[in-house]
């Protein structure tokens, strides 16, 4: 069995597809746009996950001939193994997108990340036009950062001088995030760590300041983007 194989295997197995239902309504809707030669931002996450093999059987089934520009290794991955072209960003126009999201508020403001992608998603999401932000109900929230952390990708010297800098913006808690089930540190796809940042209040110029903090790569706040439409079942 190959590597790929494996992956698409682990990943079913798995079964931590939380609202699976409501998701799969998300990944239909989405594969009903795709049109043949379109050039599509490919999101991570459990509902991008289904997202793609929905398109995958709209591309077989009707010869619909596509580009994918993936946010994550993992869903290269699984383009790979489904056949689906892939490519990286900026070697086509990206017609449009779509990804799932951690949180959303009233503003479609996102948190996005926990799945350790946000930083590939955010270069996809500021390259494409219009990008579908796939949600079940669940993740809809007030405020943001009512349930989910921030999470910040960052050098793995900086560290310590990061998590000083978020103390001063108001984080009350911090934690470099592990593997799951894990002791290890997780590594994101770019080789950093991910520093999970939680604070009672995010305001719109919070993406900003923490992208300014020295060892910074990015962060999950997705604030005032005008290309986002959030996609519900």
């Amino acid at each position: 069995m190959n590597t790929n194989e494996d992956l698409i295997k682990k990943l079913e197995w798995n079964n931590n597809i939380k609202n699976k239902e409501e998701k799969e309504v998300l990944a239909r809707k989405i594969a009903s746009k795709v049109k043949d030669g379109d050039v599509i931002s490919f999101g991570s996450g459990t509902t991008s996950f289904l997202a793609v093999k929905e398109i995958e059987k709209r591309c077989k089934d009707e010869g619909l001939n596509i580009i994918a520009i993936p946010t994550s290794e993992q869903i290269k991955q699984l383009c790979e193994y489904l056949e689906i072209k892939t490519a990286n960003l900026g070697d086509y126009e990206i017609n449009w997108g779509f990804d799932g999201a951690d949180e959303v508020d009233k503003h479609n403001w996102l948190i996005k990340g926990l799945g350790g992608a946000m930083y590939k998603e955010k270069m996809n999401l500021k390259s494409t036009p219009i990008v579908y932000i796939l949600v079940d109900k669940s993740k809809m929230v007030q405020q943001l950062g009512e349930r989910c952390p921030v999470p910040v990708e960052c050098y793995i010297d900086k560290v310590e001088n990061v998590k000083a800098e978020l103390e001063k913006l108001g984080a009350l808690k911090l934690e470099v995030r592990k593997q799951k089930n894990s002791e290890e540190v997780f590594i994101t796809d770019n080789g950093n760590y991910i520093i999970d940042a939680k604070f009672n209040k995010i305001d719109e110029d919070m993406e900003n300041k923490i992208n300014s903090i020295d060892g910074v790569l990015d962060n999950g706040l997705f604030i005032n983007y005008k290309n986002i439409e959030v996609i519900m079942p």
